[in-house]
Order: structure tokens, then C-alpha cells, then sequence
């Protein structure tokens, strides 16, 4: 019998910003399109594109070989397990970017195919690093940009390429609206507006959601924040909730998904009117960078 996620050709999603939706995002993931036979999963992203986070949130408990603030573990358990002949663990994490200054990529090829020949799960990052020498592609492609892009190669692709083709190149519009949103945050809590009550996605900007809407200015909002654009501040992670915007700090639990300098925004612009969602009861702050796409469905 057929089960849903094997009629997948691909799904497209918001990359969301901030730990705990990248979280939810990827238990989402996982729920939907993946079946207990999926033993190789391509990651692709580029740096700062929140992989190690989804990656965690997909699968719960996995012990990654890497991440940004540490080396968890050496040697490589796949490689070690794999010389062994002994594989301990149900799933196996390697990040091929980092990997590949330790080890040649036809070893890590062949304990990937030894551990998936023992019934093991393997999950690649930047998988478009070891598919030519795989010589096969992932059971389930997942890439991240300013999108997450899922899908399911049959024998026509996607490969790997054109899945980094698309993911790399959007991150940038992400990493943009990030920094607007929390610069607009910013401007609004000095201006007395409490933290949002939630966010909401579109592409290339930002939704701010209020339960009641603020009596502030949308205008001189974006005249303020413009203003902090125009001074290139850099932005700089600090920890693991905090960044910092010139000598100002403020929360963050997604801080490498920033641009590195304010100057790096480019188009800024806010609606200038609230908007108010009937379905959610909530009024919304628009705020756009970059080029504006064509239309909703360009680049999907």
C-alpha cells in the first residue's frame, strides 16, 4: 500500500528564523515525508542557513558529529564503526564541509554504504559534496535557503546541484529580513511598543503579529530604522540567544541567520499601514528588502 509522502515530488516551505520554529519545522518534516526506510538524507545549505537546527529538530536526540560552537565527537563514529564493522547506532550524522579536511570523500563514501547495507540512517550535510563520489542519490533531498525545499529524487533528480542552486542563492534574502525584523523590533520596544505576540512569513520580509495594534507611526518606524541601516553597524552573534548591533544587544535564538553588517540591507521599506488578519484576529507590521519577487509562485 502506498503511503502519502511516496507521491512526493517536492514541498517548498518558509524558512522560518529563531530556534524553536526551525524545531517545529523540522518534527513537521519528518511527520509528513519521511518513512522508517529512509536511510539517506541529503542536507544542503549554506553557512549560517540553520541546518544543524533543523537537523535537530527532524531527528530528536541525534548526536551531531559537529555543530557552529563545538566538535562533539573524534573520531567520526561512522568512520570508526565502520572500520569496526560493528555500527552501534540506529543514525549516523556527518557534515561532509568539515569532514573533508580529516578524511578523502571515497572512505566517508564507502561507511556510508557500509552502514546503510547494515540498516542504518545516515544524514549528510552539504550531501552535494559526497553524491559524485556516491555515486547515489539521497532517499530524501533537504535544502535551505530563504525557503526549505523537501523532495523525493526519482531516477530524473532533483540532484543535489539543483537543489544547492536554489537554496544558496535565496539565503541571502533571508539572512536580510532577519536582521530588518529584529532592527524594526528594536526601534519599536524604544518607541514603547511591546515584543510581537508572533511572526508570520513572506518572502523576502518580515510579518510582526500584535493581539492589539500599536500606536506608533509606521512611517517614522521605517525612518529610524533606515537610519540604523545607514550606519553598517556590524552584527555580531553572542551566544546562543544574543546579537549585537554596534554597541547595542538584544535577544536572538536564530543569531547566525544575519547578515554581517546593517549596511548589507538593502530596499528596506515597512507598509505603512496595520494590517489586520481576520482569521488570526491579529494586526500585522510589513516589512520588505531586497528586489520584489514577480510573484508568490517565482523560483518554487
Amino acid at each position: 500500500m502506498l503511503q502519502i509522502h511516496e507521491y512526493l515530488m517536492h514541498a517548498v516551505y518558509f524558512a522560518p528564523r529563531g530556534r524553536r520554529r526551525i524545531h517545529e519545522l523540522g518534527a513537521d518534516l519528518t511527520h509528513r515525508y519521511l518513512s522508517a526506510e529512509d536511510l539517506l538524507i541529503g542536507v544542503i545549505g549554506d553557512a549560517g542557513a540553520g541546518k544543524s537546527l533543523l537537523i535537530q529538530g527532524m531527528f530528536p536526540g541525534l548526536e551531531l558529529s559537529n555543530d557552529d560552537e563545538r566538535i562533539n565527537t573524534r573520531p567520526l563514529p561512522l568512520l570508526h564503526h565502520a572500520e569496526t564493522g560493528s555500527f552501534e547506532h540506529h543514525t549516523y550524522h556527518v557534515d561532509m564541509c568539515f569532514e573533508l579536511a580529516f578524511t578523502q570523500p571515497a572512505v566517508l563514501a564507502d561507511a556510508v554504504h557500509k552502514a546503510m547495507k547494515d540498516g542504518c540512517r545516515i544524514v549528510v550535510e552539504h550531501f552535494e559534496l559526497l553524491y559524485p563520489v556516491l555515486k547515489r542519490n539521497a532517499d530524501v533531498l533537504v535544502g535551505i535557503g530563504e525557503e526549505v525545499i523537501i523532495a523525493r529524487p526519482s531516477f530524473f533528480g532533483p540532484l543535489p546541484e539543483e537543489i544547492k542552486s536554489i537554496v544558496y542563492k535565496s539565503l541571502y534574502h533571508r539572512k536580510m529580513a532577519h536582521s530588518a525584523e529584529d532592527i524594526t523590533q528594536m526601534v519599536l520596544q524604544r518607541m514603547g511598543v511591546p515584543k510581537a505576540d508572533g511572526h508570520d512569513d513572506v518572502r523576502q520580509g518580515f510579518i510582526l503579529c500584535y493581539l492589539e495594534q500599536p500606536k506608533v507611526d509606521l512611517a517614522l518606524v521605517e525612518e529610524l530604522v533606515k537610519e540604523i541601516i545607514d550606519k553598517d553597524y556590524p552584527i555580531i552573534p553572542e551566544g546562543i540567544n544574543t546579537i549585537s548591533i554596534g554597541d547595542m544587544k538584544m535577544k536572538c535564538t536564530g543569531p547566525r541567520i544575519h547578515v554581517r553588517s546593517t549596511g548589507e540591507i538593502k530596499n528596506f521599506s515597512l507598509y505603512k499601514d496595520y494590517l489586520y488578519d481576520q482569521l488570526q484576529d491579529m494586526y500585522k507590521i510589513v516589512g520588505m528588502v531586497g528586489e520584489r519577487p514577480k510573484s508568490f509562485f517565482a523560483n518554487i
